[in-house]
């Protein structure tokens, strides 16, 4: 067949299928030609030079096509058979696919190298940022964390979850979430049980109304970057140390 490239091919069942053995229909397959309008008989045998039906002879020898565990390797040695997967069969459509071993190459590159980008951030960033990534994934259970323990936590969400943890490392608010969180926890800023109100815990003097729909934590970190707000995060800064 023209520009059919020669090499070995591997084929996976859909949606992560792998049941001990799955056989496919290796005959009495029809092969539409959209050039010509003609359906065509497909019938893999080994022994034959083709597919179809009507350039075989009288000894064609059926085979039977099973993937075991959800997968088949066919040798590059076996031109037939990947032909008929990867260009003829119904079941390419849904029940099975092609591995793409040059993208699949790609896909694994990016993400190791993404991991390795997440890993070195965790080198890099201090303990408080590192300590705010965390607490969206451990909440309050960080506050009892050691610095050792949040870098050890950080490097595994790193590792596991590299995407996730470069969003939040570049999140410019979630610092000032976790002083906000920090703050109320400590008992300096206090949070309404209806989560509409952020007030000082001393003097129940309000600091802020949070906007209808937003996340409170959300709403007091953007407050702290105004310029009423940067005199608070100062006060609860010091009142943290």
């Amino acid at each position: 067949m023209k520009n059919w490239e020669i090499k070995d091919r591997s084929y996976i069942l859909r949606n992560g299928a792998s049941p001990l053995t799955h056989k496919i229909r290796s005959a009495n397959i029809l092969y539409f030609n959209e050039k010509t309008g003609v359906n065509r008989e497909i019938r893999y045998a080994k022994n034959q030079k083709s597919l179809f039906v009507d350039e075989q002879d009288s000894f064609a020898q059926l085979e039977h096509v099973i993937f075991q565990d959800g997968t088949l390797f066919v040798p590059r040695n076996n031109p037939l058979l990947q032909q008929l997967l990867s260009l003829y069969h119904p079941g390419r459509i849904d029940v099975f696919e092609e591995v793409d071993q040059m993208q699949e190459a790609v896909d694994d590159i990016d993400v190791i190298e993404l991991e390795l980008e997440a890993l070195k951030l965790v080198q890099d960033l201090d303990i408080e940022h590192l300590e705010a990534i965390l607490r969206t994934e451990l909440g309050s259970e960080v506050t009892t964390m050691s610095s050792k323990e949040i870098k050890r936590d950080c490097y595994l969400f790193a590792r596991n979850n590299p995407a996730l943890f470069l969003e939040l490392a570049n999140d410019e608010d979630i610092k000032l979430r976790n002083l906000a969180n920090r703050a109320v926890e400590a008992n300096i800023v206090s949070l309404t049980d209806d989560n509409t109100t952020f007030k000082w815990a001393s003097s129940g003097k309000k600091l802020l109304t949070v906007p209808f729909e937003e996340h409170p934590y959300g709403a007091f970190a953007r407050f702290l970057k105004t310029d009423d707000g940067v005199t608070i995060m100062k006060a609860i800064t010091k009142k943290l140390s």
